[in-house]
């Protein structure tokens, strides 16, 4: 059973093999080609650079919901994680705490949130997307307390962001003299790193055994709790992570800029192919979710839709994907 659990999901095989994916990489194809013929300066280099950019940002937010679907789960509390890191690390640079100290305190903060998102969904199953929800409204008032102690402007923070953080995070950037910022070049290292640990070690596969088959799991001595804690801990580390590098974006804290990843995790996870019931997908299919995602936007936007009208185009693009994955049979019996 152990063997068809891993053999069945490793990330490299359902990459080659599914259909759902090879879905997705077909629409990657039609937008890029639409973004092409119909947007004037589309395959710009600057676009180019601009849409890469934004795809890390999102594909570091998506890490940690990708393996909370793999479980069958889902981390609602992303957005306010990101939107929180956002405002308390400019609140602690405003303090006059190291840098350097200040990221690692602000990540710490992240990790201890998922674990526990973790332990609470997994003690209270069925319940994860109302946990996960309160979770973050919890951390995202309090964020906003604290920051706002002494200050008129509640969720906005203003102040010096150190140089090194805007240049890893700026469309302006570049990395060993190449022209490529640096944020998308770690993105692409962690990505690797991700696809290769769920795909190659007993760590990576025991996310598809758990998801799976959790009785299954269990009798081939996988824990269910740390499997769970973990997927919860790494999600909120990349909600730190992306909540801080948005800081080096912007230049300013604000914490509403968690938002938009509220949607878009899911919809990349989705579009992507993984599925919300989990032991099926990896974040290989979450990349080109994202991918979809970012053209797909940057073609709305360049035709001139509004932001309403993009997130009725988003909510259509979605429905019929989800509608043509249920009808493949392993999704099926999992229903």
């Amino acid at each position: 059973m152990a063997t068809d659990l891993s053999g069945r999901s490793g990330e490299m095989g359902g990459i080659a093999l599914s259909r759902r994916v090879l879905l997705g990489i077909a629409l990657l194809v039609v937008l890029i080609a639409a973004g092409y013929v119909l947007v004037p300066g589309f395959a710009s280099y600057t676009n180019i650079r601009s849409m890469l950019l934004l795809a890390a940002f999102l594909g570091l937010a998506s890490i940690g919901q990708t393996l909370c679907a793999l479980l069958g789960s889902i981390d609602m509390s992303i957005p306010y994680v990101i939107g929180s890191a956002n405002i308390i690390l400019a609140g602690l640079f405003n303090w006059g705490v190291p840098p350097i100290l200040a990221c690692l305190i602000v990540l710490i903060g992240g990790i201890v949130i998922g674990v526990i998102n973790g332990v609470l969904s997994f003690r209270l199953q069925g319940q994860a997307l109302i946990m996960t929800l309160g979770v973050g409204f919890a951390v995202v008032g309090a964020s906003q307390i604290l920051t706002s102690i002494g200050s008129v402007y509640a969720g906005n923070v203003l102040g010096e962001v150190p140089e090194w953080l805007r240049d890893v995070s700026s469309i302006a950037g570049t990395t060993f003299g190449l022209p490529i910022p640096s944020i998308v070049l770690i993105w692409i290292a962690i990505a690797v790193i991700i696809i290769a640990i769920m795909a190659k070690t007993p760590f990576g596969r025991g996310f598809y055994a758990v998801g799976g088959n959790r009785r299954a799991a269990a009798r081939i001595l996988i824990s269910e709790f740390r499997t769970w804690t973990i997927a919860y801990a790494i999600s909120g580390a990349m909600s730190a992570i992306t909540g801080m590098t948005l800081l080096g974006f912007s230049g300013g804290g604000f914490v509403g800029v968690g938002d938009p990843y509220l949607f878009t995790t899911l919809a990349a996870v989705v579009i992507g192919g993984t599925s919300l019931l989990g032991g099926w997908g990896g974040y290989g299919s979450t990349i080109v979710g994202t991918l979809v995602l970012i053209i797909l936007t940057s073609l709305l936007v360049g035709l001139g839709l509004s932001y309403a009208m993009q997130q009725a185009v988003f909510g259509l693009l979605i429905v019929p994907m989800v509608a043509l994955y249920a009808r493949t049979p392993n999704l099926r019996d999992q229903i």
